[in-house]
């Protein structure tokens, strides 16, 4: 892969990883609609570290007041009992904070027992095209049946599950982490901005982790250096352009509805098995 490739890859996964529409399933079908050679999971993984770094930075008030929040209750487990206990607002933060951590399990269970299968579907643009149409279908029947009257605040651990399971499915090129994850937010019935907001939270912790993986698993089988120019170019790309993103679909989601994403997704889709067919 080349260094005008990279750019273009690192830009489709900053457009699409925060928008509904599924970057695995972009970075699969449009390097094979286009006759490029697949990427690999290390390019796939950097670039969604890109992405992770654009999430960190926009929300990084959150990120320190929810860290600081989670350890300060740690510290408070050993106190002595009649201290005076955390106000309103600090245990909003701290119970925001610990959902997060539970919300990463269901994700980091899937990708561990799992990896090998899901590494696969990689290989499969077919299995892409056709998760895309499973994205259209989440997206409309969230925005369908979805009451849109909660608050982030108002989530339970029992909420944050099925948001999680919705997130572990995304490990499946073409289902779309953020539209899996508001999807089920949605259907919680939370409204769309928070819905969002706490899925770009949730996404966090398991890109970065997933992409650390990949970098040290490169970096041990002696290729990073050799294409450091090429994951370094999609790395900023996607970062630059995932924050934008972020921005885009927050502000968008005040006011408007998911089904633009869900037809977009399903006409790529149609379109991608169409071609394999005729190929």
């Amino acid at each position: 892969m080349n260094l005008v490739r990279a750019l273009v890859l690192g830009v489709l996964q900053g457009a699409t990883e925060f928008l509904p529409v599924s970057s695995s399933g972009h970075l699969v079908l449009v390097p094979w609609l286009l006759g490029w050679e697949s990427p690999g999971i290390a390019f796939d993984a950097v670039v969604h570290w890109g992405t992770a770094l654009a999430v960190i930075v926009y929300f990084w008030e959150d990120w320190v007041s929810l860290v600081g929040a989670a350890l300060r209750s740690l510290r408070d487990i050993g106190s002595p009992r009649g201290n005076p206990g955390p106000d309103a607002a600090e245990l909003s933060r701290r119970s925001l904070a610990w959902l997060i951590v539970l919300g990463t399990v269901p994700g980091v269970l899937a990708g561990y027992f799992l990896e090998d299968f899901f590494e696969r579907m990689f290989g499969r643009p077919i299995v892409a095209a056709a998760f895309l149409l499973v994205t259209a279908a989440l997206l409309a029947v969230s925005e369908r049946i979805g009451r849109r009257e909660r608050e982030l605040r108002e989530l339970g651990w029992v909420d944050v599950l099925v948001v999680g399971i919705g997130q572990a499915l995304a490990i499946f090129p073409g289902i779309s982490r953020s539209g899996s994850t508001i999807a089920a937010g949605l259907v919680q019935g939370m409204k769309r901005e928070p819905a969002a907001r706490f899925s770009f939270l949730l996404a966090t912790p398991i890109i970065l982790g997933a992409g650390l993986l990949k970098v040290v698993e490169l970096g041990r089988m002696g290729g990073l250096l050799t294409q450091a120019p090429i994951l370094i170019a999609g790395f900023v790309a996607a970062a630059v352009v995932g924050f934008g993103c972020i921005h885009f679909l927050l502000q968008y989601l005040q006011r408007r509805r998911l089904y633009p994403f869900a037809v977009y997704c399903a006409l790529v889709g149609i379109f991608s098995l169409l071609v394999s067919v005729v190929r």
